[in-house]
């Protein structure tokens, strides 16, 4: 079967495509961006990938016409636009568009639960998306879900960060808010177990866990898991823009994510029933099991994917390959040069760098840059990486992007997504005989840029010359 797999550089694309290659499928994933897309991971013939921005009609011919089955998995949650509604009402109309003239028999959406009369925003699109996708043509099969447990997800890591930071929390009231929180590997087996299963044509159904909490009783459950002891006291004065702040600067999500999560995290999302999982024969995984397996995917680095991947900022929406021609012209450069003691050790360290690595010389200093790069609405430097070995193209590392990232090349070029009077890169490159060059652009952006770079230069003497000498050594 030939299935359309857009969202295939997502949290959820991510995972599904292993488990749609390895059913025998044949898989087109559909990426607003190809240079996000590693194919190389995947040795299989059955995989291929088209580029698509689906605001733009005219790059939806490039899909196939002879496929049979389409997971619809965009949403834009995470971008800072204000109007997210209105970019995922016109991403599904032209979706659905492109569909009616494919052989296609169904299409899969992965939706939120909205039993509720009252609906958050991000609830509210994610309900207007099924009505718009809805068609004579294809059949449609809406799985709703609420909050998503696994290693990466942003429900699971948002919990992380608040137990493992906070001893005493003064919460709002919010987190009195009922939920039926679901195990990404169940969302995974619901999303694969409805291909072509002509019971669920033209229907919704919600999916969840066994387990009915409030997002208190979540975060105490975790605590306990993590051998930890946690108080927890709600209050009710706490606007929802005091407490998007509050979860802005206290977890790794961008503020705008923050807003769109606390608007939700008002309203219950408690399944219906639990239908469909008796129809598929699937065995809910309850909430502290799905906790115990992130854990174990996590110490073992086999997270597949991070909600931290997505991008955060206007600037790369264009796409990566606008970002790999580093300028030369009307910027400043920053160009440190040294032999490395072991080529293969320096590689390594490169491709280590940031997250619980740190980067190898002057690391306050980073993490008061980061801090700061919060404190007026950046990513900061919380996000990590996936991976604390693994890096490619896409990958946020850090308040950094990865652009460009080649082992056999031994060359790595990072963008920066912190807030900036101007734009940064940050490249390491090793050539044949072993020289490190560690080079740092930044194209300034009027005389507040200039202004910027010139500050800065006493501190990227300290930084740059201490993290390429323990870099090559």
């Amino acid at each position: 079967m030939k299935i359309l797999l857009t969202g295939a550089t997502g949290y959820i694309g991510k995972r599904l495509l292993p488990v749609l290659i390895g059913n025998g499928h044949k898989v087109v994933c559909c990426v607003r961006d190809t240079n996000r897309f590693d194919i190389s991971r995947f040795s299989s013939e059955k995989v291929s990938v088209v580029e698509v921005d689906f605001l733009k009609v005219e790059e939806l011919a490039r899909i196939p016409s002879d496929i049979d089955v389409a997971f619809y998995l965009i949403h834009s949650m995470a971008t800072p636009h204000e109007h997210f509604e209105e970019m995922e009402a016109i991403s599904a109309k032209n979706f659905k568009h492109r569909m009616e003239q494919t052989a296609v028999r169904q299409v899969i959406y992965l939706s939120g639960i909205v039993n509720e009369k009252e609906l958050s925003r991000h609830l509210s699109s994610r309900k207007n998306v099924e009505l718009i996708l809805a068609s004579e043509v294809y059949s449609i099969t809406s799985l709703r879900a609420g909050i998503i447990v696994g290693s990466g997800s942003a429900s699971f890591e948002i919990i992380r960060d608040l137990v493992e930071k906070l001893p005493v929390m003064i919460a709002p009231r919010w987190l009195e808010t009922r939920c039926q929180p679901i195990a990404i590997r169940n969302v995974v087996e619901f999303l694969s177990g409805v291909i072509m299963k002509k019971e669920t044509f033209n229907n919704s159904f919600d999916i969840g866990g066994p387990d009915v909490l409030t997002y208190k009783e979540m975060l105490v459950r975790f605590a306990k898991i993590r051998g930890l002891k946690r108080y927890i006291g709600i209050v009710p004065i706490m606007t929802p823009k005091l407490s998007s702040y509050w979860l802005y600067f206290v977890t790794s999500v961008s503020y705008s994510l923050a807003k769109h999560l606390v608007n939700s995290m008002k309203v219950d999302v408690v399944c219906r029933d639990q239908a469909l999982a008796t129809m598929l024969g699937i065995t809910p995984i309850g909430y502290d099991s799905a906790i115990e397996l992130a854990f174990d995917r996590i110490e073992q680095h086999q997270v597949l994917s991070s909600w931290k991947d997505a991008l955060s900022g206007h600037n790369l929406e264009i796409g990566l390959s606008h970002f790999i021609e580093v300028p030369v012209y009307g910027c400043y450069r920053d160009i440190k040069k040294r032999k490395v003691r072991n080529t293969t050790d320096s590689v390594e360290k490169i491709w280590s760098i940031g997250g619980e690595n740190g980067w190898y010389y002057a690391d306050l200093l980073w993490n008061i840059r980061g801090f700061l790069d919060r404190l007026v609405g950046g990513v900061g430097i919380r996000r990590g990486r996936t991976s604390p070995g693994e890096i490619a193209a896409g990958d946020a590392l850090d308040f950094w992007r990865v652009i460009y990232a080649n082992k056999a090349e031994k060359r790595l070029l990072l963008f920066a997504e912190m807030k900036l009077p101007g734009e940064a890169w940050l490249e390491f490159k090793i050539d044949q005989t072993g020289v490190l060059s560690q080079i740092a652009t930044f194209r300034p952006s009027g005389i507040w840029g200039r202004f910027y770079w010139y500050a800065m230069l006493p501190f990227h003497v300290l930084i740059f010359n201490g993290m390429i000498r323990n870099i090559s050594n």
